[in-house]
């Protein structure tokens, strides 16, 4: 790809450690300060990459259960930035080509049985419907919690995805976005509204699977405040708010806030405790470069 040559080309490119999902459970295990009480499962290449995320997470206590693909480079993503705004270009690559049978072998299906809580980006859906619903269903037998994210408009504008994520949703207990992916969604089903709250308000109401209680819907609006309903009611949550110069980079704060969401959700905190935590971590992720942050967050769950 003729973009990533001439960044890597440039003297002060740098590499970092990502993928929404992994942002999101780095974050959670910073956030969580005891080694291994998150693991990551997804593909990689065997390839220099690779093994900068292995290493990554391993730094950051995570336990990663990757399928390698030697087939196939490890997913990339060039961020530029421009103003303080970001602009990406990915190449998934093998992260494209993870397959459920990785996640249906004896240790990594261990992991996710042993799990509280398990999050699915929804770019996922893209790659594996068929883990997601695995992981979905594990959660709905154990009564742990299943999250899921809207993680782009074109999840849900493009039909087969969208029935995916309907199909996933009864199992959901909590489902994260943002304002434009909401928006996208009303649009997508025919709802007729942009109105963020209603939107949030419906989601929380689709009948759940099995016994499992009410579902959260929580959806994000950058500076404003966070909007989460439950059995149809709205409650807003603030932010924390930065000056204009203490922003670097806003790439990440999205997969930081959910991060930081679970992690407290892991300690059992209320949803108003778990978008505070969210909050935090958003706001120190936009203070630096990329999804990164210091050795110790300031923060206790």
């Amino acid at each position: 790809m003729p973009l990533y040559a001439e960044l890597a080309a440039k003297p002060d490119v740098k590499y970092i450690a990502g993928g929404a999902t992994q942002n999101s459970i780095r974050v959670a295990q910073w956030m969580l300060q005891e080694p291994n009480m998150t693991a990551y499962i997804g593909c990689i290449g065997s390839d220099k990459f690779g093994a900068a995320l292995t290493d990554a997470c391993k730094q950051d206590g995570v336990l990663a259960k990757y399928m390698v693909d030697a087939s196939a480079p490890t997913g990339t993503c060039a961020v530029t930035i421009l103003d303080k705004e970001r602009s990406l270009t990915t190449n998934l690559s093998a992260a494209n080509n993870y397959k459920v049978s990785h996640l249906q072998q004896a240790e990594n299906l261990a992991v996710l049985e042993g799990a509280k809580v398990v999050y699915s980006a929804g770019f996922f859906i893209t790659v594996s419907p068929e883990s997601m619903e695995v992981a979905s269903q594990a959660m709905l037998k154990s009564g742990g919690a299943y999250c899921m994210n809207l993680s782009a408009p074109f999840i849900v504008q493009v039909p087969p995805f969208r029935a995916v994520l309907e199909k996933l949703l009864p199992a959901c207990d909590y489902l994260f976005g943002n304002e434009t992916e909401a928006q996208a969604y009303a649009e997508a089903v025919g709802w007729d509204t942009t109105d963020v709250e209603f939107i949030a308000i419906r989601l929380s109401l689709v009948p759940m699977a099995g016994n499992k209680p009410n579902r959260k819907v929580v959806i994000t609006q950058g500076a404003e405040p966070t909007i989460v309903a439950i059995k149809g009611k709205v409650t807003k949550y603030p932010v924390n708010q930065l000056s204009k110069e203490q922003l670097v980079d806003t790439n990440g704060a999205g997969d930081a806030f959910v991060g930081g969401f679970l992690a407290a959700l892991i300690k059992g905190k209320d949803v108003a405790a778990s978008c505070k935590a969210g909050s935090y971590a958003a706001s120190i992720v936009i203070q630096h470069s990329g999804c990164t942050y210091p050795a110790k967050p300031d923060y206790t769950i």
